[in-house]
């Protein structure tokens, strides 16, 4: 495919109306961008009743009580109970972080987790929770009905925790007005 270009490092922001209720006003940072598949996580959805001390605590873990300040989101529907620390590039784990985009990385391991309350571990970092898939060709075929808008990833919003107008400001910063959009998609 030679005229592929990889998403990874870039936003989708879902456009309204998107008919997957699981997406509705989602902002998804594209992790992983292929040919024959495309990974993402979701950065404006806490998880219910679920954050960074009760997690680490599961885990047997030990947390500073500022844990319990820091939601763990919603990543995505696909492995809701596998978790991702997505992080600044400053701490990257050899052979198993994924280092993507301006300056950021994901890991899954529970060095990650242990990293994220530690004051050498990553400068910014935040857990989410499964992770949003596409087939080959799907995330494509989604760009080309209109589902998604791409944007920039800017680090200012991916890690800003005002999860409630994440969406708003993301369609914002493409200097869209975001009441101006429409749920009915086209083609001219």
């Amino acid at each position: 495919m030679a005229d592929f270009h990889s998403l990874a490092g870039r936003l989708l922001v879902a456009m309204p109306g998107i008919s997957d209720p699981r997406f509705e006003h989602a902002v998804i940072l594209v992790c992983a961008h292929r040919p024959d598949h495309a990974m993402g996580l979701r950065l404006d959805r806490p998880a219910p009743g679920v954050d960074l001390k009760k997690v680490l605590s599961k885990l047997e873990t030990s947390a500073p009580d500022s844990a319990s300040d820091r939601p763990v989101l919603v990543g995505g529907p696909v492995e809701r109970e596998r978790g991702f620390v997505l992080h600044t590039d400053d701490w990257l784990v050899e052979d198993a972080s994924l280092a993507f985009g301006d300056g950021l990385a994901m890991t899954g391991t529970r060095e990650a987790l242990a990293a994220m309350v530690d004051p050498a571990g990553p400068r910014r970092a935040v857990l989410l929770l499964g992770y949003a898939g596409w087939g080959e060709g799907q995330l494509e075929e989604e760009l080309g009905e209109n589902v998604w808008l791409t944007a920039d990833g800017d680090a200012e919003l991916i890690f800003d925790p005002d999860y409630e107008t994440k969406w708003a400001r993301a369609v914002a910063g493409l200097g869209i007005d975001p009441a101006q959009l429409s749920g009915q998609s086209g083609r001219a």
